[in-house]
C-alpha cells in the first residue's frame, strides 16, 4: 500500500461522500439539463474545466467550494492524476463532489478514467449526460450531422490522441456520405487534411470550424478540405471541425447567424501533397 492509499484509508469517515460527472454542455447555459442545474446547486465541492463558460460558473452556488483544473494543448495546469486525487478526496471527506465537464464527460472527456480512479476507494458516483459539442454546436451554426441527401452517418474523432499514437482508421472516415466532426483537432488540421486526402477523400469536399459554438462568440468558418489549414490558422479554441457536404447547409438553415460572425472563402486556395 502505498503513503497516499495510507493517507486516504486512514482519513475515510464513516459517511463517504459522491462524484457525480455532469456534462456542462458546450457553452449556452440554457442546455444545461434540469438535473445538472440542481446537482450544481446542491454541490459541496465543484471541480470544473476550461471548457465550461463563465455564465455557467456564475451558477454555481455561494456555499461551495470551487476548484479550476483546466487544461488545453500543451498546457495541462493540473495533470490527470491530481484531479484525480482531487474527487477521491474530497469525496472522502464526506462532500457531493461535482465533476463539471464541458459538453458531455463520456465523449472526449476521460469521464471513464476518472470514474476508474474511484473504484480502489469504494466512493459512490452518478453520470448526469450533456450536450456534446458536435451536437450543440453544429445545431447552432445550423448544419444537420446526418441528412438523407448528404449524409447517412456520422463519426466523432478526437484530435489528440493518448501519447501521439495514431489509432485512428482513416480509410473508413475518408468514405462518401460520411460526416466527420474533430474534437481539439486546429493543431492537427494539416494532418488531417493529408490523411484524408491520401485515403481518397476530394480536397474539395466541404468543410466548416465552429468557434465558440453556442456562445455570443461564436463564429463559423467555412470552406473545402484543401483551405483547412488556413481556416484553422483564424479559428481559436474552443472550436470544432465538421467535414462533410452537410456543411454546405449552415448559409442557409444558421438560425444563429445574427448573433454570429460568418466567414466564408469563395475560392479555393493552391493546396499541395
Amino acid at each position: 500500500m502505498s503513503q497516499q492509499d495510507t493517507f486516504y484509508t486512514l482519513s475515510t469517515p464513516k459517511s463517504v461522500g459522491k462524484v457525480i460527472l455532469v456534462g456542462a454542455g458546450p457553452g449556452d447555459p440554457d442546455l444545461l439539463t434540469v438535473k445538472a442545474m440542481r446537482l450544481i446547486q446542491q454541490a459541496d465541492v465543484i471541480i470544473y474545466d476550461r471548457l465550461v463558460s463563465g455564465e455557467i460558473i456564475a451558477l454555481f452556488p455561494p456555499h461551495c467550494q470551487s476548484i479550476f483544473v483546466g487544461k488545453e494543448a500543451g498546457n495541462h495546469c493540473v495533470p490527470q492524476q491530481q484531479i484525480n486525487d482531487l474527487l477521491v478526496k474530497h469525496a472522502l471527506a464526506g462532500k457531493q463532489v461535482i465533476r463539471l465537464k464541458g459538453g458531455d464527460p463520456f465523449i472526449f472527456g476521460r469521464g471513464g478514467e476518472e470514474l476508474e480512479a474511484l473504484l480502489p476507494f469504494n466512493i459512490p458516483f452518478e453520470v448526469v449526460p450533456g450536450i456534446t459539442a458536435a451536437s450543440g454546436c453544429a445545431a447552432y451554426a445550423g448544419i444537420p450531422l446526418t441528412h438523407r441527401d448528404h449524409a447517412q452517418s456520422v463519426q466523432f474523432i478526437t484530435g489528440h490522441l493518448k501519447q501521439g499514437q495514431d489509432q485512428i482508421d482513416w480509410l473508413s472516415l475518408a468514405r462518401a456520405k460520411h460526416t466527420l466532426v474533430f474534437y481539439m483537432g486546429l493543431n492537427q488540421s494539416s494532418a488531417i487534411r493529408h490523411k484524408l486526402s491520401a485515403y481518397g477523400m476530394s480536397l474539395a469536399t466541404p468543410i466548416a470550424i465552429v468557434e465558440r459554438g453556442t456562445t455570443a462568440q461564436q463564429r463559423v468558418l467555412t470552406g473545402e478540405l484543401a483551405q483547412i489549414e488556413t481556416l484553422a490558422k483564424q479559428a481559436a479554441s474552443p472550436a470544432l471541425i465538421i467535414i462533410g457536404s452537410v456543411t454546405l447547409l449552415s448559409q442557409q438553415l444558421n438560425w444563429f447567424k445574427q448573433q454570429t460572425d460568418s466567414i466564408n472563402i469563395e475560392q479555393p486556395l493552391q493546396c499541395c501533397g
